[in-house]
């Protein structure tokens, strides 16, 4: 892979990020339509929370206004874990919603959703880091809508195995586990996680021949050389799909941004992730782990 180009990003943009300004690539409608508030309005209803709000997702109108769909984001929306570049609110979360699993079943039929992405918090407070409720909310979407696929957007479950396994037992038909960034910078972005950890996550399911993904984001010091090794070891991991995207400070209490990537860079991130062995890849400012997830699984599913 190339030598990164020089960052020529700044003048163009008109978006404050911290004391940065975003490229002209980032302007995206502003969400309203009617498809976004019946969407909204659901989600309230039924007492759902997204990652598309938690998160501070840019292509929320996108998704939401236009496609019609949304992650729903289960176990609550306070975190365990401070990652320091992630917007969703961090402490002490309340206990599960044993009706939760109902409602997003509910919410999946209404919307008439034919891919649905379920993601959660991570939950290192409860036993088993939350899988059963993944495998209960998938179960019960099943239930509900017989001709749906479904996409679990999964935490590390600190490497337990068993807690892994009760998820795929449920039989998602893709398992998403993030990488986040490059292993030098776990220590600063993700100080309760760690890379090997990810990875063999992803490793088991692969090997227990469910689909498996994996996202990543750019912009927070990472070398081309160690995205390489990244893209190698999600490859040689299993992973058939990956998302790459610009990473965006939330606020000025989150890591900086060291640079803003240019769409050309994204196409050559893309290609370097394809030629590693990463069948399918979405790399582009915008993309987010569920960015354009229903194609994405149409492909692999066709594939095997």
């Amino acid at each position: 892979m190339p030598k990164p180009l020089p960052d020529t990003s700044e003048p163009n943009g008109e978006i404050e990020q911290g004391k940065r300004r975003l490229p002209r690539w980032f302007r995206v409608p502003a969400p309203g339509n009617e498809r976004y508030r019946e969407i909204q309005a659901l989600l309230r209803r039924e007492h759902l929370h997204t990652v598309c709000e938690g998160a501070h997702c840019p292509n929320i109108g996108e998704c939401w206004g236009i496609h019609g769909t949304a992650t729903f984001m289960i176990l609550g929306n306070c975190c365990t874990r401070r990652c320091r570049f992630c917007a969703v609110e961090k402490g002490t979360p309340s206990p599960p919603d044993i009706s939760e699993a109902d409602s997003v079943a509910r919410a999946v039929q209404t919307l008439g959703l034919r891919h649905v992405v379920v993601t959660s918090v991570t939950r290192d407070d409860l036993p088993d880091g939350g899988a059963s409720t993944f495998a209960e909310v998938i179960h019960r979407i099943r239930d509900a809508n017989q001709d749906v696929t479904i996409e679990v957007l999964i935490p590390d479950f600190r490497g337990d195995v068993e807690s892994l396994k009760v998820v795929l037992e449920a039989r998602p038909d893709v398992l998403n586990h993030n990488l986040e960034t490059v292993r030098r910078l776990y220590a600063a972005a993700r100080p309760q996680s760690d890379y090997e950890r990810s990875l063999s996550v992803l490793r088991h399911a692969s090997k227990q021949g469910c689909v498996t993904k994996t996202g990543i984001m750019v912009g927070l010091g990472e070398r081309w050389d160690e995205l390489e090794e990244l893209f190698a070891d999600a490859a040689r991991a299993g992973c058939s799909m990956m998302t790459i995207g610009q990473y965006l400070r939330p606020s000025e209490h989150h890591l900086p941004i060291d640079r803003f990537y240019t769409p050309d860079e994204f196409a050559m991130l893309r290609s370097s992730a394809e030629k590693a062995g990463v069948s399918h890849v979405e790399s582009g400012p915008l993309v987010r782990s569920s960015y354009h997830a229903a194609q994405q699984v149409n492909h692999a599913t066709r594939e095997r």
